[in-house]
């Protein structure tokens, strides 16, 4: 067999390490990580090493699928696309443009071209029905920075190559890598902080994988941060550690915002978060003597109850004590084209759910009014809907409603490897790509957004042909478009040159010059960017590095407000804090003498990736288990190994329990992305034991922070009770 190699990067999670691929034929045959990778240098998780164990299941689904009396059979492309586009013109037709909904989860993100042409097909349908994963996970960030920053994709991170203070906020980098920033090898650049002299500082209920490779962990009870957060200003402006010249020069509302934090004592936060007043302080102390520091959170905050509010308190200590656009601090973005201008000029569709009159953010609507949204009579509910490379069965909150939802609804359509959780309610699977099967260039959103302490680009060709049937999603996409009456971009014209260029791919000897679509677009991002076309681009096979972000070129140059400042206490934000943060530390005392969970991630998943490889289920990983502090168990009369049930006002669950000193007593923890049993076609991971988290998480129009759309994935009170009793297992499964 002659062996060859291809370089390429991964796309299964933001950071998108460089990789070597070995292939013999159109089969991949290795993977280690690439040591000359401008970026990554040589670092890959283990889920990127075993992508031809996904790739090449024998789960996978290679042909369209249609549901049939008994199960799914195989059927044309021709036919999934007539039957299909029927159907929803005949809904349109009968019911209106919002009778289609549209989901997609994380997978297209990393596909630039993929997430456009989706975004197409969404204009195409007129719909406002429209969801995606931004409203689980990470919508709070938009927000608060198109309310500082006058855009949602202004966006900041912590300048890990030389901050010496860094506090992370409810994050795990070591497990989960980083979020809205670029952190390839985790441990390592973790360590290197310390190795220069520099201090990290975990803020998390439980101690994480990362607070034991480098740092210190400070406990703090769930959904507390935002009181933590406001002590801190507190803390800070009460030691004159605020830039007050930095503040006059270049941002506004600095006595609101001062105002707002001063009755958030460090003694009035230590009641609920459980850090105490002198441990605040000399935290805040060492911060303001840091040469560079940074404030940095991750889903643990944004997750929570308060995930917006916490997050604006966190921005304004960064920018009032001078560490916003500062070498060693937080820096803003600067991709390869301005798109924080881009957003900021960008209107996007403003509509309302007709469920608890709930507003869009960004286009789309919260993620905790699907089931509503399908379940509920009424003229405009959801009657079809179409999944692109996403599971909302186990991603979305009170996912069992979710399942009795996609049940009644009269169409389903997922773009699917795989028969999901999801994809199992289907009326049609149309089988998409692995991203080795499509060419690339790295996550637009962190090289337009200019999310990377270490600034790199790079461009992939395909590495082997898709199996079978298969399709890029930019072809299902446009042909869906065409079908279903509704061309993308709602646009005649653009429908009509695609079909002119597929035309064009068929003329003799013509066909065989022009570059491939997904390839000429790629080619005229890049350019746009100032990165030049494919041929400069393959010359680069380990991508090269773009300039270093050293601060200094934000504040007074790039602020997209309409007086050019950073807006410290924008009207929305001051009427979200008025409405909430008392009446949520009432509720943050009321819970004090409750057990609260949180979710978290493992070393062998990704959402809910990962489980149908058998090499990431073996022995004690073939489901996930609920950890608790030993105090916790043996106060509720329980051991390690029992079974116990897990209630919430949303749903209840039985799970193992594994008794664990990294967590903090008061606080539980269960992994996410699990709960396979439903999904016969995924072989492996069907037969798993783990049981969905986001059954206890609770939806509806009174579950949601207002401004952003954000569910509450963490923090949720819980009370847990032996499920068997008489005879319980001590065998200790692990923490």
């Amino acid at each position: 067999m002659t062996i060859s190699e291809k370089t390429t990067f991964c796309r299964i999670c933001e950071n998108q390490c460089g990789l070597v691929v070995s292939l013999d034929g159109e089969r991949i045959v290795g993977v280690r990580p690439d040591d000359a990778h401008v970026a990554s240098r040589g670092y890959a998780c283990i889920k990127g090493l075993t992508m031809e164990n996904v790739r090449a299941s024998a789960d996978r689904v290679t042909t369209p699928l249609k549901r049939e009396e008994g199960g799914f059979v195989p059927i044309s492309w021709a036919q999934a696309y007539t039957e299909i586009g029927a159907r929803v013109r005949a809904l349109r037709r009968a019911h209106g443009d919002d009778s289609v909904g549209l989901y997609f989860g994380n997978p297209p993100s990393f596909s630039i071209a993929v997430t456009m042409f989706i975004n197409a097909f969404a204009m195409g349908l007129k719909t406002a029905k429209i969801f995606n994963t931004g409203s689980l996970d990470c919508n709070n960030k938009f927000a608060v920075s198109q309310q500082m920053y006058g855009s949602p994709m202004a966006l900041t991170f912590p300048d890990l190559n030389h901050v010496n203070l860094l506090v992370i906020v409810g994050g795990n980098p070591v497990v989960s890598k980083g979020t809205f920033v670029y952190m390839p090898a985790p441990s390592r650049q973790l360590k290197e902080i310390e190795a220069r002299g520099g201090r990290i500082v975990h803020v998390n209920p439980r101690q994480t994988e990362s607070a034991k490779i480098a740092g210190e962990h400070l406990p703090i009870r769930p959904d507390t941060d935002v009181f933590f957060l406001l002590a801190f200003l507190n803390e800070v402006i009460a030691r004159n550690g605020v830039r007050q010249d930095l503040v006059a020069a270049h941002m506004s509302g600095f006595a609101e915002l001062a105002a707002l934090a001063a009755s958030w004592s460090a003694e009035r936060q230590a009641e609920v978060t459980g850090i105490s007043a002198a441990r605040l302080r000399e935290l805040v102390a060492a911060y303001l003597a840091a040469d560079g520091a940074a404030l940095y959170a991750a889903t643990g905050l944004n997750q929570g109850s308060n995930g917006t509010l916490g997050f604006w308190i966190l921005e304004a200590i960064n920018a009032v004590t001078g560490n916003l656009d500062r070498c060693g601090g937080s820096l803003m973005g600067r991709g390869i084209v301005n798109f924080a201008k881009v957003a900021a000029r960008t209107q996007y569709r403003d509509f309302r759910s007709r469920i608890g009159n709930t507003p869009s953010f960004l286009g789309a609507l919260p993620m905790a009014l699907l089931a509503d949204e399908i379940l509920e009579p009424g003229a405009d509910r959801i009657r079809a809907m179409f999944v692109v490379s996403g599971n909302p069965q186990l991603t979305s909150t009170n996912s069992r409603r979710t399942a009795a939802a996609l049940d009644a609804l009269e169409l389903l359509v997922c773009v699917d490897m795989f028969r999901s959780e999801t994809a199992e309610h289907a009326d049609y699977i149309l089988p998409g790509l692995h991203f080795s099967e499509r060419p690339d260039i790295p996550f637009f959103f962190y090289t337009f957004c200019g999310l990377m302490p270490t600034p790199w680009f790079q461009y992939t060709d395909r590495l082997v042909a898709p199996p079978d049937e298969c399709r890029d999603e930019t072809w299902i996409m446009a042909r869906l478009g065409k079908a279903c009456g509704a061309p993308l971009f709602g646009s005649r014209m653009f429908q009509g040159l695609l079909d002119l260029g597929e035309a064009l791919k068929r003329v003799p000897g013509l066909g065989k010059r022009l570059l491939p679509a997904n390839e000429r677009m790629l080619q005229m991002i890049a350019r746009f960017g100032g990165q030049g076309g494919l041929a400069r681009l393959r010359r680069h096979p380990h991508g090269w590095r773009l300039p270093d972000n050293a601060g200094g070129n934000y504040l007074g140059r790039r602020v997209l407000t309409a007086d050019g400042k950073v807006a410290l206490a924008s009207p929305a934000l001051l009427d979200l804090a008025g409405v909430r943060l008392e009446a949520a530390y009432a509720t943050a005392r009321a819970n004090l003498g409750e057990l609260l969970l949180i979710t978290k991630r493992e070393r062998y998943t990704h959402n809910s990736w990962a489980h149908n490889d058998p090499a990431f289920v073996k022995g004690r990983y073939h489901r996930n288990y609920l950890y608790m502090h030993p105090a916790d168990a043996e106060r509720l009369g329980l051991a390690g190994g029992d079974t116990v049930r897990v209630e919430a006002a949303a749903g209840s669950l039985d799970a193992p329990l594994s008794l664990s000193m990294d967590m903090m007593p008061g606080c539980v923890a269960l992994p996410h992305g699990w709960g396979h049993q439903s999904a016969p076609g995924l072989s492996v991971a069907s037969r798993t034991g783990g049981v969905n988290a986001n059954i206890l998480a609770p939806d509806g129009p009174d579950s949601i922070e207002p401004l952003s759309g954000m569910a509450q994935l963490t923090g949720i009170p819980v009370k847990i009770v032996a499920a068997q009793s008489p005879d319980r297992r001590r065998a200790q499964p692990g923490s």
